[in-house]
């Protein structure tokens, strides 16, 4: 099998293993440690992302001197061995300091996607940030729905040895591929290819297209993650079902949508280029966002459908534009300048939508998310109007 089969592997496993608890962090916190405030949910989330903004950067400048299945090898076992020992803890503080030191060493799987990026044509990125995204996509159902298991069947601290066990097998693959690959070559391969693109990207220094996207998906992770952290509280206020398990799948609807959008878009081959595409894609996201704020059930598993195809769009054509503007030598490095952007939404999500649940209900978090998204098409459509425009031209001639 190809590498790519492997690594693709590799990234779902991961996902799947990071995402259990994502929908039920309220519950976990409540079950274990009798918290209940909302904004002690939104302050553990915005650290998680301040811990990957940080280690990911590092991450990437440590690849640029170690292969990446070396890397991965300690770093997987490590976050295993410390994903184990949450088990045990009783003490609110020291799983604090325990699961972040986790979450920095799990994030060197990061390292993944612009490996991958590297190692395809470029005119197959289109489809293999597809496939990546989908696999995010599908890793969350599988996610969201054994920690749905998880938190109705068994104890909710049990997730982690299940988390850990996937830690073990992405070491366990890590040790196959560098077993089975010349990877001495494929280093000199790929030296060649530093000497022929621009000069290397410096840790701090960002080129201005990467910080103009940079910027751009900052807002817009701001916005899709503002809804994620209390999403299973509000369905289960607004719809007539009590299982944790029917929660994990109406939290991943998204993703189902995304594995249809997949299969829509290599059925009918888009010849918008990624340019012209985001601006309906983003109009399409509004909408889907704003029907989920409708307290409904109906309403809201029709909204999940739409932000759902909309965000997939979203997130693949950002991902091009992003390749398309970096060059292989500096994939690694640029893609966590973007990611950490990336995460100051993220993390900036996480607090706001614990205040906004506190001083106000579930609902507002949806409505702050849809003006996030038209906030993300302003500045989408002002930071790249000529791009925008000279693209439109072409196709008009066309």
């Amino acid at each position: 099998m190809k590498i790519r089969f492997y690594l693709i592997l590799m990234t779902l496993t991961a996902v799947v293993s990071d995402t259990m608890l994502h929908p039920f962090y309220p519950h976990f916190f409540s079950d274990r440690f009798d918290i209940q405030t909302p904004e002690h949910t939104g302050y553990y989330l915005a650290a998680c992302c301040l811990t990957v903004m940080v280690a990911f950067p590092f991450w990437a400048y440590v690849n640029k001197k170690v292969h990446l299945f070396k890397i991965l090898i300690y770093t997987q076992v490590i976050a295993g061995m410390l994903c184990i020992s949450c088990y045990w803890i009783e003490d609110i503080e020291l799983f604090w300091v325990v699961a972040l030191s986790m979450i920095a060493f799990k994030g060197s799987y990061l390292l993944v996607y612009p490996f991958i990026m590297k190692i395809e044509e470029q005119e197959n990125h289109a489809s293999a940030i597809s496939i990546l995204s989908v696999v995010l996509h599908l890793g969350a159902i599988l996610g969201a729905f054994i920690g749905g298991m998880m938190v109705d069947w068994f104890d909710t601290k049990l997730v982690f040895f299940v988390m850990a066990v996937g830690d073990f097998i992405q070491m366990g693959m890590c040790l196959y591929l560098r077993s089975i690959y010349d990877f001495d070559k494929e280093l000199t391969v790929m030296a060649g290819q530093t000497q022929e693109s621009r000069p290397s990207s410096s840790l701090f220094k960002i080129p201005t297209p990467i910080l103009k996207v940079s910027i751009i998906t900052l807002v817009l992770y701001f916005s899709t993650f503002m809804i994620r952290p209390f999403f299973s509280l509000y369905w289960e206020q607004v719809s007539e079902y009590d299982s944790k398990s029917t929660t994990g799948l109406v939290y991943a609807i998204p993703a189902f949508v995304g594995l249809a959008a997949l299969w829509y878009n290599t059925k009918h081959k888009e010849q918008t280029n990624p340019f012209l595409g985001i601006l309906p894609a983003l109009g399409l996201g509004i909408s889907g966002i704003l029907l989920q704020g409708i307290p409904n059930d109906t309403a809201v598993l029709v909204g999940r459908i739409v932000y759902g195809w909309a965000v997939f769009q979203v997130y693949v054509k950002f991902d091009v534009i992003a390749f398309q503007l970096s060059s292989p030598a500096d994939y690694a490095m640029d893609y966590s300048k973007i990611h950490f952007f990336q995460n100051i939404g993220v993390l900036s999500a996480s607090i706001v939508a614990g205040w906004l649940v506190d001083w106000y209900d579930l609902q507002m978090p949806f409505w702050v998310a849809a003006a996030g998204f038209v906030m993300t098409l302003l500045i989408y459509y002002v930071s790249f109007r000529h791009e925008f425009e000279r693209k439109l031209d072409i196709e008009l001639v066309k």
